[in-house]
């Protein structure tokens, strides 16, 4: 398993960097086609790599914004990521970009899948993704311990898998790991000792053990404390 791993002097230079290097192959991947899709992570961390990201001068028109994962809640709640995206990046010139949904209202997430689906599929391949990881080694919302853990990560996964894990309090939807490793660039963003400490103690494990192990393998790494 090969990735590079880039350490960075504080957080905004990392924010900076890492939205420089997103808009830059967004610009790549639109003189190759005529729509990309860009992938991103839910949660407070990627804010600042957003807050730069919308102000960027790009054709935002032909750009697909998606998340990696989402909490089955509805877009006005608290722990919504599709909020967080409306907020911090769908906004300023980026509010030209177009939102594939990762919620549609209804009770369970496998009750509308296919139509997600459907909006989803034909847009694919991801043309960049970004993703997190938590201190128990997960990434999107593919978490050691989940109910389809091992289904997330085959590789004759489906586009989209819906996911209960111990510790998340509502269900969640995930690109699963086929999807996740199809795009034409990924990069990992971390911060802090915690994560740090998480990435070198993957090492070595099962992807059912570390699930960040199954989108390592060419990406870049992103870290500052």
């Amino acid at each position: 398993m090969s990735y590079r791993f880039e350490e960075y002097a504080d957080r905004e230079m990392l924010f900076i960097d890492l939205a420089n290097r997103i808009a830059g192959e967004l610009k790549d991947a639109l003189e190759r086609a005529e729509r990309v899709v860009l992938a991103v992570p839910g949660g407070t961390t990627p804010g600042p790599v957003f807050d730069d990201l919308c102000c960027v001068d790009l054709d935002w028109a032909r750009v697909d914004v998606m998340l990696t994962d989402e909490r089955w809640v509805p877009e006005d709640h608290d722990r919504s990521n599709t909020r967080l995206l409306r907020e911090r990046l769908l906004t300023g010139r980026a509010a030209e970009a177009r939102l594939l949904p990762m919620f549609l209202p209804c009770q369970e997430p496998e009750d509308r899948l296919a139509e997600l689906e459907e909006i989803i599929s034909p847009e694919l391949p991801l043309s960049v993704v970004v993703l997190g990881m938590g201190a128990d080694m997960h990434t999107a919302s593919i978490f050691p311990g989940a109910d389809r853990l091992e289904d997330a990560l085959d590789k004759r996964a489906p586009i989209l898998m819906p996911m209960r894990a111990p510790g998340a309090p509502e269900p969640r939807i995930t690109l699963t790991a086929p999807v996740l490793n199809g795009a034409m660039s990924k990069h990992i963003l971390i911060v802090g000792a915690e994560k740090r400490a998480a990435l070198e103690n993957a090492k070595g494990k099962p992807a059912k053990e570390a699930p960040i192990n199954a989108v390592l393998d060419g990406a870049v790494v992103h870290w500052a404390e």
